[in-house]
């Protein structure tokens, strides 16, 4: 990567992690601060849980109990990054992997807008922003398969697209890689930043085989999904990837939208921790949502 394409991505950066404290999608709205989530339940069997009422989720920031005073089951569009491993390893799975991005993107809420990310050792944007399925079919299969696996550009160059061209409150980007990250100018800091600022669900599907690397790989998106409300899917083939890719969009569609008002309203500049229980699924349910915020003022004089 030159030293120009090096700036670039550095201002992008940190404009991503100024923009995200006081942009499009601020955390804190009119005079009471308002912290919003968007949950994943699944049950035991990996299954999603869409039938619970508001009191079946008890929020916890720092610790302590936060009351709900927001919350939503709808299905309701959604703007997507879709981002795909186009390294020279993908080569062999690429006719597979952008079939099951195409059958992603028809399961998908009919009003999702989405765009599509193409990453090796650069990250390009070559689906713009769009709900026109036969402008995603010829972006999706436009390039060839070559160089390395720039994961952590890919993420930070697609949130700050969603930052500019968004036009939903709800925001995804979904992952989809064979190996670890090899040529990012990005770190695992500042990918952990730009995560902790915004409110996108980062999804994941690991094309993964069973050494080394490909360990550090899984580990580094395991993290990054958790961290952000997402899931990371790991099919042991490639034969699975269409029912994975229909299982996320089925899973996108039937989130919880969960909103609290913070009983501590001082804005501290610290990280606060979230934390959402679930009761009455029967037991072994588990729940996704991002993992808390930072508890600062909106610079445009929002809160």
């Amino acid at each position: 990567m030159s030293g120009i394409q090096l700036a670039a991505l550095a201002v992008a950066i940190s404009t991503l992690l100024t923009s995200s404290v006081g942009g499009q999608q601020p955390i804190f709205r009119a005079e009471t601060r308002l912290v919003v989530l968007q949950a994943t339940v699944r049950n035991s069997r990996g299954e999603p849980v869409t039938d619970l009422d508001k009191d079946a989720f008890t929020v916890y920031e720092n610790g302590k109990r936060q009351p709900i005073t927001l919350f939503r089951r709808d299905d309701v569009p959604v703007s997507i990054g879709l981002l795909i491993d186009n390294s020279a390893s993908m080569r062999p799975l690429r006719t597979e992997v952008e079939a099951a991005a195409l059958a992603f993107v028809r399961a998908s809420h009919p009003l999702d807008e989405v765009f599509v990310v193409n990453f090796a050792v650069k990250a390009h944007v070559d689906v713009p922003m769009t709900n026109d399925l036969r402008s995603l079919e010829s972006g999706v299969s436009a390039v060839d398969a070559i160089g390395g696996t720039a994961i952590r550009d890919a993420v930070i160059l697609a949130q700050n697209y969603l930052q500019l061209h968004a036009s939903h409150d709800r925001r995804v980007l979904l992952v989809i890689t064979d190996g670890n990250d090899n040529t990012s100018f990005a770190s695992r800091d500042q990918l952990r930043q730009m995560s902790e600022h915004n409110e996108t669900a980062i999804f994941a599907v690991g094309l993964f085989g069973d050494d080394r690397s490909a360990r550090r790989g899984r580990q580094e998106l395991e993290q990054l999904t958790e961290r952000t409300g997402g899931v990371l899917y790991c099919p042991t083939s490639i034969d699975q990837i269409d029912s994975v890719m229909l299982d996320i969009a089925h899973l996108i569609r039937n989130q919880y939208t969960i909103g609290y008002t913070p009983l501590d309203q001082t804005l501290d500049g610290k990280y606060r921790t979230i934390r959402v229980k679930v009761t009455g699924t029967g037991g072994g349910s588990s729940v996704r949502t991002r993992a808390g915020y930072w508890a600062i003022a909106n610079p445009s004089g929002d809160h």
